[in-house]
């Protein structure tokens, strides 16, 4: 499954290079879990409401998500740092 990143998104993945990059490796997984099971595993999984109805999140960290969409074959990364 192809992976997508919207700008600000692409930004915060990148900034993880040098300011942490335990959690890159993180994301990394969480990533290839995604695209694996989308809707179940790692970084506990939870469909967002509301005005992100269609979004998903799972944990980076306490403080972090990982905001995403499978849309067309494809996951699409909305958000990789900070909570919603």
């Amino acid at each position: 499954m192809k992976v997508v990143f919207s700008g600000r998104a692409w930004d915060q993945y990148t900034s993880w290079t040098t300011a942490d990059p335990k959690i890159l490796k993180r994301i990394n997984r969480l990533i290839q879990e995604i695209q694996r099971t989308p809707f179940e595993g790692a970084g506990k999984p939870e469909p967002l409401k509301e005005n992100l109805s269609g979004w998903w999140s799972r944990r980076i960290t306490d403080e972090h998500r990982l905001v995403y969409r499978i849309k067309d074959e494809a996951v699409e990364i909305a958000q990789a740092r900070y909570h919603y």
